[in-house]
């Protein structure tokens, strides 16, 4: 267990805790793609709560002393893009010291832009090429089922990556296989780099489409951190699980949010400064490593 799971008697890691673990990962991506000058907040921010529920929330079974422990959850980025709260969840926990995530995208760092599983100890898989991780934890969840082994393999996707014919191809192995190993949450904030998904090749109805594939689908709040741990605490169901999370892009930053430029553009000078005191680290708080 990290150190960072703070318990509530009987409940798990408080709902408050988490919240602050959001906060905190959102504080990161904005030092860290400001730092390096490049990279994807947009997508990074609308995902911190989700991220932050997986692995300050008590869901996900992972040890940052024992990276390839047998018998750990596995969490695929499929959205790789999104790498930097991906990062900063890692420094959290404990698998990196927390003040290398300033090398982001830096020559010789082991936090590329996109995730790199032979770099980064706890990536376990190496994404980016937008609709493929579906297939990656497909792999690991079927994986899991001939080992006889109990772990969970979760995959964030983005709604613009639904776009690609391979994540459907995936949902219905996943469905044929009765992988109910297996959850795939979908971070649905509307917009990809293009401008809006509806716009650029709509993707609805998508709970609709995963549960003809034979899915089993939830709705949530993609920033209520209660909403989120019910439904990634749901039972297995003898099927896959699609969580859609309905989220906004660039959360937590104001003149971010709901703004498709902001995909793939680092906030520069007085913009950085503004986003910076949006998501100051929050109170009682202190960073490890700096």
């Amino acid at each position: 267990m990290s150190e960072h799971e703070r318990e509530v008697p009987g409940a798990g890691p408080s709902i408050d805790y988490v919240e602050k673990m959001a906060g905190r990962l959102r504080y990161h991506i904005i030092r860290m793609v400001g730092k390096a000058g490049s990279g994807h907040p947009g997508g990074s921010l609308s995902s911190a709560d989700i991220v932050a529920a997986l692995y300050f929330g008590g869901i996900l079974r992972v040890d940052p002393k024992n990276p390839l422990w047998e018998d750990r959850d596995r969490f695929v980025l499929s959205k790789g893009h999104a790498a930097p709260v991906l990062y900063a969840a890692l420094a959290e926990m404990g698998f990196f010291p927390v003040d290398v995530l300033l090398t982001l995208r830096k020559l010789g760092s082991p936090l590329q832009g996109h995730p790199d599983r032979k770099k980064v100890a706890g990536v376990e898989a190496s994404t980016g090429s937008l609709g493929q991780g579906l297939s990656i934890a497909v792999g690991m969840a079927l994986a899991g089922k001939l080992d006889k082994k109990d772990y969970k393999v979760w995959a964030l996707l983005g709604d613009g990556e639904c776009q690609e014919g391979q994540i459907w191809e995936a949902a219905m192995a996943a469905a044929h296989y009765k992988l109910d190993n297996l959850r795939a949450i979908v971070d649905h904030n509307g917009l990809q780099i293009d401008g809006p998904v509806g716009k650029v090749m709509s993707v609805e109805p998508l709970i609709d489409k995963f549960s003809a594939f034979g899915w089993e689908t939830v709705s949530v709040d993609g920033h209520n951190v209660r909403e989120l741990l019910d439904a990634m605490r749901r039972p297995a169901a003898g099927k896959p699980l699609a969580i859609i999370a309905e989220t906004v892009k660039g959360k937590g930053v104001a003149f971010m949010e709901n703004v498709a430029a902001w995909h793939g553009k680092a906030p520069q000078g007085e913009e950085l400064e503004r986003a910076l005191a949006e998501v100051a680290m929050p109170e009682n708080s202190e960073e490890r490593g700096q």
